[in-house]
């Protein structure tokens, strides 16, 4: 006998605030992951004397590298043929651009620090969510996002210094982001993640190359071209393009399972890995005042977390239809 409607609505609904925790879980995993590239880059730029421009390419480039076998080895001959070719190469360009400003700003200012001007990117975020996609955003998970935000300003604790013209690449780099991130649930699930992370490598490698090519002929010493010269440095490089291949693919599976708005706040967890980094590598020690703030970023994506289980369980136990599908947290 079928399921009377009312089940079935209450069953759909129950299985979107699932998808949504996987989302979440998926997401937070690869915030934790995602700030080792941005060492990578300093330490290349800090010790290996590699511009950022190179270092940028190279992660594409390594990028490629690591999915494009994958890649034939699954769909053979059809690998690249790409429903979306476009979009998925400007997601390239995109990634490509934002990439470039932030590991120039990493190799003049602290790691956090950069991290701090960035995230403005969920604000940017949300909003594009709201406007173009319908999203319904209410005011806890605003709430979250300040919450957050104002976490990161405590553990960054920016100086007026920052606030220079060195300030707007970061803020650049976060509004090509969250184009970039913006572009990854526009597209939906016409390719697979895979499909797309390989065509968003193979755009940002060509952009970088033009990149490379006009900023070393300007003279700019960001924009130097050179091989790695260490061995430690290709094996860093390579690191680089396997995190930034299938990093990114988590996070395209990620929002394949929840709202961009859902998801904006855990990018906070990235300063968690930044503020470990930079005392491991950079001899940067997190002080009291730091570790509030890493408690409140924490906690504000917990506590959506835990409004989404809430829902999940009340949505089992509740009659159908007393919770929309798109009930704002």
């Amino acid at each position: 006998m079928a399921s009377p409607p009312q089940e079935s609505v209450a069953m759909s609904e129950h299985s979107v605030h699932q998808n949504s925790l996987q989302g979440m879980a998926i997401m937070s995993g690869a915030m934790l992951i995602l700030p080792t590239m941005d060492a990578i880059a300093k330490y290349m730029a800090t010790f290996e004397a590699m511009s950022p421009g190179q270092v940028t390419f190279y992660r594409f480039f390594f990028q490629i590298a690591c999915t494009l076998p994958i890649l034939f080895a699954l769909f053979g001959a059809k690998a690249l043929s790409a429903k979306r070719p476009w979009m998925n190469l400007l997601r390239g360009v995109l990634h490509g651009a934002a990439s470039l400003l932030f590991f120039v700003a990493v190799k003049y200012m602290p790691l956090a620090d950069v991290f701090a001007i960035y995230f403005v990117e969920p604000f940017m975020l949300t909003a594009m969510s709201a406007l173009f996609l319908g999203d319904k955003v209410g005011w806890r998970r605003w709430m979250a996002i300040v919450v957050g935000f104002g976490g990161a300003m405590i553990v960054i604790q920016p100086s007026y210094e920052i606030f220079g013209l060195k300030a707007l690449l970061p803020v650049a780099c976060a509004f090509l982001f969250s184009l970039y991130l913006f572009l990854n649930r526009a597209i939906g699930e016409a390719d697979s993640p895979l499909t797309m992370q390989t065509m968003a490598g193979i755009g940002g490698t060509a952009f970088m190359a033009a990149v490379l090519i006009i900023g070393s002929g300007s003279g700019s010493a960001d924009f130097a071209i050179s091989l790695p010269s260490s061995v430690l440095g290709l094996i860093l490089l390579l690191i680089l393009g396997s995190i930034s291949g299938y990093a990114h693919m988590l996070v395209v599976r990620a929002f394949r399972l929840a709202p961009l708005s859902l998801l904006a706040p855990f990018q906070y967890f990235e300063i968690i890995s930044a503020t470990v980094l930079g005392y491991a590598l950079f001899n940067d020690f997190p002080s009291f005042s730091k570790w509030i703030g890493i408690f409140i970023i924490v906690a504000s994506g917990l506590f959506i977390i835990w409004r989404e289980r809430l829902q999940a369980r009340s949505l089992k136990s509740s009659p159908p239809g007393k919770y929309g599908v798109n009930s704002p947290s």
